[in-house]
């Protein structure tokens, strides 16, 4: 009897009460993990934190910003206290998260280094019941400062469909920076000028951005602060042409059959006139599709001027349309299709050679859809220039060419009706009217003057 006694004593508060002490003077520590947008603070940041403790459960946390002897408190969280019969209750926390907004205006921190510190503790009995902890630190850098930028440059004289040249100076490094026009982006580069604070930045219009586009440069630092600055600019109006192409069954029976869509080619066979539905999916659908795709080439770019003087033109050719000419396709006598040409259609003998407009490197070799066998040259600062319809490509991408190296020959591959070049000058993404480029002295006024003027005022 008293053997069963004891037994039932033991079981009954001994094995408790060793459960209970095992548990609260478990010796694992709580954990936390840290999430932070940038190691900038700056405006509209905040801090994620998640803490867990599997064991005792969470007593408290705490957040703070800390510079030298300043400590700002950004998290200050204490959870109610846990006591024997908490281990068998659910009020025990054992994860918590937070976003945490900094408000650095609001702590009287100077510019600098910081630390984000954070102090995690349980509930365990263990150091004289003060409970296991965890302490994490991570350097941040307080930048409350926008860059700021000088515009050297004083005239810039652009047109629609045309390219501008701005040189302006920085006052700090890791400066993202460019030139805004409108919707578009060019980015500044600082390979041009000893001084790694001067930056080039070629900038265009497209040919639908007349004289109320907006221009600006923008500088953007590491922390996120951004300064804009306007400068003088006078930006040309244009008209450009309107062109009429006349869609025969000719055409579409000669070069329909050039394109392969895959799975694309059964939707037409339901039409009236299939060769038709089909060409209206390639000049529109296919069309955008594969502007996108070379539009994107540029981007590959040197921050150097890899080119010399003006821009070489495909000897003995004929001009048979031009840039941004307005296209409307007719069949029939009916309005079928709309398309705008970017850039200028060369011709002269079937097969001719074609060289490389200028000094660069290859940035593109490979058949693209309606421009059938491409090639585009990247001249540096995100200047390109692109060569479509060829019968034949004699580079390949990565190789550097010279200017009026013969980089392929003229044809008809791609959405060309006749054996031709087309000829495209591009900025960034940006389409441009080849025109000035093949002007040694709009390139002298507008490009190489500025730069030498700007190299003799530095030194």
């Amino acid at each position: 009897m008293k053997k069963t006694l004891f037994l039932i004593i033991f079981l009954a508060i001994v094995v408790p009460v060793g459960w209970v002490l095992f548990c609260k003077y478990e010796g694992e520590a709580p954990k936390a993990k840290i999430s932070l947008p940038s190691q900038y603070l700056k405006q509209s940041y905040e801090i994620n934190v998640t803490a867990t403790d599997k064991g005792a459960g969470l007593k408290h946390v705490t957040v703070s910003l800390v510079q030298k002897d300043n400590e700002h408190v950004l998290l200050d969280k204490s959870y109610p206290p846990s006591s024997i019969l908490s281990l068998f209750s659910d009020k025990t926390v054992l994860s918590d998260t937070f976003t945490i907004p900094v408000e650095m205006r609001k702590y009287g921190m100077s510019d600098g280094q910081a630390l984000i510190r954070i102090v995690v503790t349980d509930y365990a009995w263990r150091q004289w019941t003060k409970g296991n902890q965890f302490n994490d630190e991570q350097s941040v850098t307080i930048d409350t400062v926008p860059p700021r930028l000088q515009v050297l440059t004083s005239q810039h004289n652009v047109s629609k469909g045309g390219v501008g040249l701005v040189i302006y100076k920085l006052d700090e490094e890791n400066v993202q920076s460019g030139v805004r026009v409108g919707e578009n982006f060019f980015p500044g580069y600082s390979g041009v000028f000893n001084d790694p604070m001067v930056i080039t930045a070629l900038f265009a219009l497209d040919h639908t951005q007349g004289p109320d586009t907006r221009i600006v440069v923008e500088a953007r630092d590491p922390a996120g602060n951004e300064t804009k600055r306007g400068f003088y600019h006078y930006i040309k109006d244009k008209n450009f042409r309107a062109d009429t192409l006349r869609i025969s069954d000719g055409f579409l029976e000669f070069k329909m059959h050039d394109f392969d869509l895959g799975p694309q080619e059964a939707q037409f066979l339901t039409e009236e006139n299939p060769l038709l539905a089909k060409f209206l999916y390639i000049n529109e659908i296919l069309r955008q599709q594969n502007v996108e795709t070379v539009a994107k080439v540029p981007s590959d770019t040197r921050a150097e001027l890899m080119w010399k003087g003006r821009f070489s033109r495909l000897p003995g050719a004929a001009n048979r349309a031009q840039f941004a000419d307005k296209r409307t396709y007719k069949y029939n006598g009916k309005v079928i299709s709309h398309s705008t040409h970017l850039g200028i259609d060369l011709a002269s003998t079937a097969n001719a050679p074609v060289g490389a407009a200028n000094n660069g490197r290859v940035i593109m070799a490979e058949n693209i859809g309606i421009f059938g066998n491409t090639i585009i040259i990247d001249h540096g600062l995100g200047l390109a220039s692109l060569y479509a319809h060829l019968s034949q490509m004699n580079v390949a991408k990565g190789d550097m060419v010279n200017m009026d190296d013969i980089i392929g020959r003229t044809g008809l591959t791609g959405l060309a009706g006749g054996d031709h070049l087309h000829f495209s000058m591009m900025l960034h993404n940006v389409f441009i009217s080849p025109v000035e480029w093949w002007d040694a002295a709009w390139i002298e006024n507008n490009i190489t003057s500025k730069i030498e003027s700007i190299k003799a005022q530095i030194q």
